[in-house]
């Protein structure tokens, strides 16, 4: 059994930015660790690909040769990617199979896998073909996976941008159907957008929602639509899922190294008093 995480998100939430320091930080603590390249769009990867669906279909070929814009483009590459899952499971099932030899026993290396999907949404809550990917892998490939959806902070300094991002986050859950994570990216970066109107618990706890309605009464483009955004917050409180976690991944990974130097010294300390 390989645990593993689907990383999704809108495009710009750090997604790729999350799965470069998620690497860092856990090969830093003597974790094995794979990223599987999902976006047939994402030409400069920060991360060494283990598997890259690039090579077996570009966004870029697909759009020239049947003339769709970029979200039609993506559709396609995850329908091909679905109709062509054995080419992703042959080039997993080696990673899950890999085997290290210790004091003449045999240990197996486990490996926590990273799945780096594009950043178009509807992928993951309206489409099948994304959700059809991951459950065959998780049933061929015996494959344990959590969803870890990424929303850009700055959006809760946005009153109605929140609202949006609690639909999404909510409809994305309901969709997959997967162990579920909901993280606010780059919170490092909250305040340069403006003073929340609430304190942070209050959005990462997805707390009572009635009180933002003063805030998007203030705002004309949402005031005309504010039965409507009622009923949706009320949607939201009655499903009580969603709440986010928050991330610094720069953070993260500068306490990974601190603790392996820190790890390091104390083993130096340990072999210099043996040898005295």
């Amino acid at each position: 059994m390989v645990f593993g995480q689907v990383v999704i998100g809108p495009p710009g939430s750090g997604k790729t930015t999350y799965c470069n320091g998620m690497t860092q930080f856990l090969q830093l603590i003597g974790r094995k660790v794979a990223v599987i390249n999902l976006d047939p769009a994402n030409d400069a990867l920060p991360y060494e690909c283990t598997i890259n669906i690039e090579d077996l279909i570009k966004l870029s070929d697909v759009m020239a040769e049947h003339s769709l814009g970029p979200n039609g483009g993506l559709v396609y590459c995850m329908d091909y990617l679905e109709n062509n899952i054995d080419w992703l499971e042959s080039r997993l099932k080696p990673l899950l199979k890999e085997i290290i030899h210790k004091s003449n026993q045999t240990v197996f290396l486990q490996i926590i896998i990273f799945f780096d999907f594009p950043g178009q949404v509807e992928l993951f809550f309206l489409h099948q073909n994304a959700k059809r990917v991951i459950m065959k892998l998780m049933k061929n490939l015996n494959l344990r996976l959590t969803a870890v959806h990424l929303v850009d902070a700055h959006l809760c300094s946005d009153p109605g941008k929140y609202v949006s991002a609690l639909l999404l986050s909510l409809s994305t859950m309901l969709h997959l159907e997967l162990p579920h994570v909901n993280v606010l990216s780059k919170i490092d970066l909250i305040e340069s957008y403006g003073k929340l109107a609430f304190n942070l618990d209050f959005y990462t706890d997805v707390q009572d929602l009635s009180y933002l309605q003063h805030h998007l009464d203030q705002d004309p483009r949402s005031a005309k639509h504010r039965k409507l955004t009622k009923e949706l917050c009320e949607v939201i409180e009655d499903y009580g899922l969603v709440n986010f976690t928050t991330l610094d991944i720069q953070r993260l990974t500068v306490a990974a190294v601190q603790e392996k130097y820190m790890k390091d010294d104390e083993m130096f300390d340990n072999n210099e008093s043996d040898d005295k």
